[in-house]
């Protein structure tokens, strides 16, 4: 579903850029962009094909991506739980 709704996005910005491709105030200045750059990081070797039997079972293509968004989340619960723990904390401070 994902990809059918990126696919049907890109459709549409392509359908955008071709109506106005000989339209040249229809364009600005160039932008350039840089690409971020990665780091990598080693997994032991169990760890590894764990990850990949998960990515696998999610159907992620790529299991870098898997393990990326899986990092992501868990990054978004640790912030969402250190946040909530460091306001009961200024709360109880203040009393």
């Amino acid at each position: 579903m994902k990809t059918q709704r990126n696919k049907q996005m890109e459709e549409e910005i392509d359908a955008i850029v071709i109506a106005h491709a000989d339209d040249e105030e229809a364009w600005d200045q160039p932008v350039n962009v840089r690409k971020k750059k990665t780091t990598s990081v080693s997994l032991p070797a169990a760890l590894a094909e764990r990850a990949l039997f998960f990515s696998r079972v999610h159907k992620e293509k790529n299991t870098g991506n898997w393990i990326a968004r899986i990092i992501q989340e868990r990054l978004d619960m640790e912030e969402a739980a250190f946040t909530g723990l460091k306001r009961d904390m200024f709360a109880k401070s203040a009393r």
